[in-house]
């Protein structure tokens, strides 16, 4: 009873007593301030006043939790190579360094060299592009959900009916579904088949007056089996020439390569492809397989891409000078058929050989460490809702820490600079390598020693 007294009489004490005992913090000092007096605020609130090194502490794990909320590198141990949370897909080293050139300086976004006048934004990344997926035309903007949003729009606005399967209407990533998405556009759906079976004869029964575009989405990130069935899109395609609707088919994952050339048996559909097979406009990913920045990539039809470039909403979508950056070195990768070149695509086509050897090299200076640790077997996922079927084995660095848990020695490393994630399976700490850069590995072997240390 004489605690709860003490404590209820506590004072709080001053923004200024507080900053003064936490020390030096890796944050700008509005932030800290701010922080805080937030916290202090709260600590009044709750009517229940800890000691003042309580208040210190609370105080420093809430402005950690904020400096760890920065973006910053981290190293993926997980095996997923196209991981959402952690970035999607790195990016190229040429790419970071234009980037570096063009973000550092000014730069002919829209000042046409040849003229000396005023220029057209994304001019030769939109010529790249739709070389690569031998369309007749291409644009871009800041990703595929507003390429989709800005096709939709465009066609639906004197018939405001989209065809589409049921099968189709996917739920992407953060609980975004296309069927929202594709509704708060304004848009009537008219959805057509059964969720596993859907026939041509659907579509063309869905088709009237109103219809505005037959879309087709890529369901990249599920799969279904059993008593499944669906038209293909040269069918599809075939009756939309003959109802003279357009058709737009969105592939998501941005596949430009073979999927089947990384030991994937699974093949995953490109714009060449889906364009060769009559749709009128494609789109897909820029930061998925493609290898570069979040983009939504749209290509076909050139009097159609003309049409979307003129639409209001193409302005509030269109993507800056640093994602056209990132891009265009990405796309010449691809037109060069120096995909290797890509991190992403690269980290595909390691070899377990190549992995193993840099596992036994890691090993082989942890030694002597408080450690069991061994060269285990991985599964790798493609990642980025593409490929579900698909997965890839793998090789792994694999630790049971002697003196905490599995979770604790975990948490540990996700703390370090940079920090090293990777998950636990089998009651051990796993690192897979094909997601680490061979250049951290001496990053991967140094957190490894201070976790050692942090929690021996």
């Amino acid at each position: 009873m004489h605690k709860e007294v003490t404590a209820s009489r506590r004072a709080i004490p001053s923004v200024t007593k507080v900053l003064d005992s936490l020390g030096k913090i890796d944050l700008a000092r509005p932030l800290i301030v701010d922080r805080v007096r937030r916290e202090l605020s709260r600590i009044r609130a709750s009517g229940k006043i800890p000691e003042f090194r309580s208040i210190v502490d609370l105080v420093r794990i809430s402005l950690e939790e904020l400096r760890a909320s920065r973006l910053q590198p981290v190293i993926n141990g997980t095996g997923i190579v196209i991981h959402t949370n952690v970035g999607r897909a790195p990016l190229a080293s040429a790419a970071v360094h234009a980037l570096s050139e063009v973000g550092s300086a000014y730069s002919n976004l829209e000042y046409d060299l040849m003229t000396g006048g005023r220029g057209h934004r994304g001019a030769y990344i939109e010529t790249a592009l739709a070389l690569l997926c031998g369309a007749e035309s291409a644009t871009v903007v800041n990703n595929c959900a507003a390429a989709l949003v800005l096709i939709v729009q465009h066609f639906t606005r004197t018939k405001p009916e989209v065809v589409i399967s049921r099968g189709e209407l996917v739920q992407i990533g953060g609980e975004f579904r296309i069927g929202e998405i594709l509704e708060a556009t304004g848009v009537k759906l008219r959805e057509v088949g059964a969720t596993n079976k859907t026939a041509l004869a659907d579509y063309s029964r869905a088709i009237g007056p109103q219809t505005g575009i037959i879309l087709k989405v890529h369901r990249s990130n599920f799969f279904m089996s059993g008593f499944v069935e669906s038209p293909s899109s040269t069918a599809i395609a075939r009756l939309a020439r003959k109802k003279r609707v357009p058709f737009a088919e969105d592939l998501g994952s941005g596949a430009i390569v073979a999927t089947e050339q990384f030991g994937i048996p699974e093949h995953e559909p490109t714009p060449v492809e889906a364009l060769e097979d009559g749709a009128d406009l494609v789109c897909f990913s820029g930061d998925k397989l493609f290898g570069g920045p979040q983009a939504g990539i749209i290509a076909g039809k050139k009097r159609f891409i003309a049409a979307l470039k003129r639409e209001p909403l193409f302005r509030a979508l269109r993507c800056d000078k640093l994602i056209l950056t990132a891009l265009q070195s990405t796309v010449d990768f691809h037109l060069t058929d120096s995909t290797s070149e890509i991190p992403a695509i690269a980290f595909l086509r390691i070899s377990k050989d190549e992995l193993r050897a840099r596992a036994a090299a890691i090993l082989a200076r942890l030694r002597g460490l408080p450690l069991q640790i061994a060269i285990g077997r991985g599964t790798v996922k493609v990642g980025g809702g593409t490929l579900p079927r698909s997965v890839m084995s793998s090789i792994t660095i694999d630790i049971f820490p002697e003196s905490c848990s599995v979770q604790d020695f975990a948490s540990t490393l996700r703390q370090s600079v940079p920090p090293v994630i990777g998950y636990v399976a089998n009651e051990r700490f796993k690192l897979d390598l094909r997601t680490i850069f061979p250049q951290q590995d001496d990053a991967v072997v140094d957190a490894i020693r201070t976790a050692c240390a942090a929690t021996h």
